[in-house]
């Protein structure tokens, strides 16, 4: 059993709210080719409104090529009609039993085509493949420094790859890995930077449908801003999206979040309900904002893990009553993370301060137009890894910490 010491987390970054502002501008426009892009209050009687009769709160019009989607929020404590089941299809993980199923750090993991699931271990920097009914079937990859293989303890993210393939990509070599879908090595190329420091290298986010790679350049992210850029299939630069707002040295701090929206790249910083998708040759085509009331944090919302002893959490508590007005960002994110799903719409789920997080999180699914559908709960304590057309992949803790993968049905 592994223990586990939690303390304040606190995410960190740097500059002024109207260097951002035109930061963020003048990367967008310069990606557009039109400072239009940058207009929030297009005339409506230039650009005229379309509402959509079955969703009376989402209208949208155009401006220099760019479709501009405004949509009010979901009633409160309302719920699309899209139902997860009650309880997981398939769970792999237990506490004691075969070396397999005693996961440790399962760090990501995917599904194939035909319903195996791939679990990326990354205690043993195995590749762990499971069949549709989660019954262990064999381990691709693992610890060394051979092709295939992964250095220790740094084995991350596992992601679809053109033609039923998978990649996998690891800290430490700065490396991408290609296998084939019967497991069998291909090939590995570097990232952008590859040898430098590590916040010098290109930081794979996702894999997009055409095997390239949606990444920051992770070099400026802590001071503000950072660059989206996208790679080719073989680690070279293909397109860079421009500089973006992201983490500052603040309590709250947004946070720079990308995803995928059918073929298009999204780029959102969270302090703004703005989601802008960009297309391959790095134009941005589409703009979706969300209704959004934004909310002042205060020092007293600053939460300290209560797992924490309490001669230890009881001075930090007080301590962070302390924390002045300045060190806290101007609100709270506007929302906490963004997925896409295999149909094509787009999950945003929302933020919660600390202290007022329910079990249950939220989200916000747009359709693949960009109009709001309404609000969804995924099952509590699961970290979600896929959402498919007819299933969640995620990871979860049962008793004692033991970690587990799981599959939910979801019902559309």
């Amino acid at each position: 059993m592994r223990i586990r010491i939690a303390t304040m987390v606190a995410t960190l970054t740097m500059p002024a709210c109207q260097q951002d502002r035109e930061q963020d501008g003048a990367a967008s426009a310069e990606s557009s080719g039109s400072t239009e892009v940058q207009s929030t209050d297009v005339q409506s009687e230039d650009y005229p409104l379309e509402v959509w009769g079955d969703l009376p709160a989402s209208a949208g019009r155009d401006s220099a090529g760019i479709r501009i989607v405004e949509n009010a929020s979901p009633e409160e404590g309302s719920r699309l009609h899209w139902v997860i089941g009650p309880e997981p299809d398939v769970t792999i993980g237990d506490i004691d039993g075969e070396d397999p199923y005693l996961l440790s750090y399962a760090w990501d993991a995917t599904k194939l085509s035909d319903g195996r699931i791939v679990v990326a271990d990354r205690s043993t920097s195995e590749l762990r493949v499971f069949d549709a009914a989660g019954v262990y079937l064999t381990k691709w990859g693992g610890q060394g420094e051979g092709p295939g293989e992964f250095p220790p303890m740094s084995l991350g993210n596992v992601e679809p790859w053109p033609g039923d393939s998978i990649v996998a990509w690891y800290a430490d070599a700065q490396t991408i890995s290609v296998f084939d879908s019967a497991g069998s090595f291909g090939r590995s190329f570097n990232r952008p930077g590859a040898g430098q420091r590590p916040w010098e290298v290109t930081r794979p986010e996702l894999v997009r449908r055409d095997g390239s790679i949606l990444g920051v350049l992770a070099e400026r992210e802590n001071a503000g801003s950072a660059e989206v850029r996208i790679l080719n299939g073989e680690g070279g630069l293909h397109m860079s999206l421009g500089d973006h707002r992201s983490r500052r040295a603040l309590y709250f701090s947004r946070e720079l979040k990308l995803g995928l929206w059918g073929d298009l790249a999204v780029v959102a910083p969270s302090d703004r309900y703005e989601l802008k998708a960009y297309a391959d040759d790095g134009t941005l085509v589409r703009i979706v904002r969300r209704e959004h009331v934004p909310r002042v944090p205060r020092a007293e919302d600053i939460m300290v893990s209560p797992t924490l002893r309490p001669e230890w959490r009881i001075p930090m508590e007080a301590e962070m009553l302390r924390v002045p007005q300045s060190q806290l960002e101007e609100a709270f994110p506007a929302f906490a993370e963004i997925m896409s799903d295999a149909a094509g719409y787009l999950w945003v789920r929302e933020y919660e301060p600390p202290k007022e997080a329910g079990p249950a999180p939220v989200w916000t699914v747009f359709s693949p137009e960009g109009r709001v559908l309404g609000f969804v709960e995924t099952p509590p304590g699961l970290k979600i890894y896929e959402i498919g057309e007819d299933y969640l992949l995620g990871h979860a803790e049962g008793e004692l910490d033991v970690e587990m993968i799981q599959v939910w049905p979801l019902l559309r």
